[in-house]
């Protein structure tokens, strides 16, 4: 019998060999060209528009970087990269966007990249929904961070909930660069320029960047040089109201006040906030912030009088016990402790819980 042969256009980085001609950065943007085209047949850009139309503005980015300083966090939710493999592959992007954004970061960074940094639109959604929640909708931005060819993923980004995107000076020519960058301001969206050496860095000034990023690691090689960011900023004019931001390779306190010397006005921080075990910790300490005060919880309280001599004593946290118990309490107990709570304690005109939207069930 004759052999049969099966014609793959493109295999996802699972289990494949690509070409060692082609760079990281290549076959990524290789792959989201194709996965552009796809999703046009699945939702057309005219819906997109509709949804576009019917949302709130986005935030000013420019603006929240500037009432951010001296240093500003852009704190990341990644799941996955190509050079790491899973970082933290369970991890609720709702969730950890709100702690990210409570802890100090002005901007929540999403992949949405889902080949090799298993990102998608419905995290980037989540996100902006818990941001909403949580009342901080208008004060911190969400970032798309992905390999944006197309402006169709422009208006995916602020059909989901984004602020502002990232545009990959390396993964586009000098015209698509300067049209998708006119076509982001047109959606309200002023979008993050990426820059990862000097070169890259003068296209991304003569098309008029507002925000650039400086990439410490080379998306062909994917290999981390923190000096980039100091070489690039020196190419910055004097007196420029170009703000600058450094990408990767920031894990510390020190990495964060070197780059500030250097004339960054703030960080993205992805990896090392993602493998934390106190990802709030870590942004404090990055933004020189101290340590948050530890917090008290008085447990097993059976009646309204002591709940109320507590919360006026300080504490943060009150338990009650509903299930059987020495110190069961019961439901109507339960209710005239709260009450007690509330008298004593008032809650902040506006406070409300925040909810976190249910993750999408995946496609069948």
């Amino acid at each position: 019998a004759k052999p049969r042969y099966r014609l793959r256009l493109w295999s996802p980085p699972c289990g494949c060999l690509a070409s060692q001609a082609m760079s990281k950065l290549e076959m990524i943007v290789k792959q989201r060209r194709l996965d552009v085209a796809e999703a046009k047949t699945r939702v057309a850009a005219e819906a997109l528009r509709a949804r576009v139309a019917a949302a709130a503005p986005p935030n000013d980015f420019a603006a929240v970087l500037s009432k951010s300083g001296p240093m500003a966090l852009l704190a990341e939710m990644k799941r996955a990269s190509p050079s790491k493999g899973d970082i933290a592959p369970h991890t609720d992007a709702a969730q950890q966007g709100l702690t990210y954004a409570l802890a100090g970061a002005c901007t929540i960074s999403v992949l949405t990249e889902p080949s090799w940094f298993k990102g998608s639109l419905d995290d980037l959604a989540r996100v902006r929904a818990a941001l909403v929640a949580g009342g901080l909708g208008e004060e911190v931005c969400v970032l798309r961070k992905d390999f944006i060819v197309d402006e169709y993923q422009l208006l995916e980004a602020r059909a989901h909930g984004a602020d502002t995107a990232l545009l990959i000076v390396a993964a586009l020519s000098a015209a698509e660069l300067s049209s998708l960058m006119a076509f982001s301001r047109s959606l309200g969206m002023e979008p993050l320029v990426e820059a990862a050496n000097e070169g890259e860095m003068r296209v991304a000034l003569d098309a008029g960047a507002r925000v650039i990023g400086v990439n410490n690691r080379n998306l062909h090689t994917f290999e981390v040089d923190m000096t980039t960011t100091s070489r690039c900023a020196a190419l910055v004019p004097s007196g420029s109201s170009v703000r600058l931001l450094a990408l990767s390779g920031v894990a510390t306190r020190s990495d964060v006040t070197a780059l500030a010397d250097v004339g960054a006005c703030g960080v993205l921080v992805g990896e090392s906030l993602m493998r934390a075990d106190s990802p709030a910790g870590l942004a404090r300490e990055l933004l020189g912030l101290p340590p948050p005060r530890a917090l008290c919880k008085v447990c097993g309280v059976r009646d309204a009088e002591t709940a109320a001599a507590a919360a006026k004593a300080g504490a943060d946290l009150i338990g009650v016990i509903l299930a059987p118990s020495k110190r069961q309490v019961s439901v109507g107990e339960a209710a005239a402790i709260v009450a007690a709570v509330r008298e004593a304690r008032p809650r902040p005109k506006g406070w409300a819980l925040p909810r976190f939207p249910q993750r999408a069930a995946p496609a069948p």
